[in-house]
């Protein structure tokens, strides 16, 4: 059973940032691709932004401009910086892992932008 752990979602008022966390195992990612993706009530799963293994990044149009993905490899860790929120933003994040046909999810964080 693989496991991605999450760390860093809550609370923040619009305007304000977050940074978000997803430590994997080293088998896991040092060759699968990571992303963040988000879920808000009564929507279907979206993209938010991935990485490769090498280091190539991909963001969903409402992330670009204010969320940056990296990657600590000797931490087997990936982040999203996200700046300037909005309440549209509002939604659980999940971390991804994924292959040509196999990937894994974590269990999500929330993030909450309200004043």
């Amino acid at each position: 059973q693989v496991q991605l752990v999450e760390s860093g979602g809550g609370l923040v008022q619009p305007g304000g940032s977050l940074r978000l966390s997803c430590a994997a195992p080293g088998n896991i990612f040092s060759i699968y691709a990571m992303g963040w993706y988000r879920q808000a009530p009564g929507k279907s799963r979206e993209l938010v932004a991935t990485i490769t293994s090498g280091g190539r990044t991909n963001y969903a149009d409402s992330a670009k401009g204010r969320f940056t993905i990296s990657r600590d490899n000797a931490k087997r860790t990936v982040y999203l910086q996200m700046n300037n929120l909005k309440p549209e933003d509002t939604a659980v994040y999940y971390c991804n892992a994924a292959l040509p046909g196999n990937a894994y999810w974590g269990q999500g964080t929330q993030v909450t932008v309200s004043s």
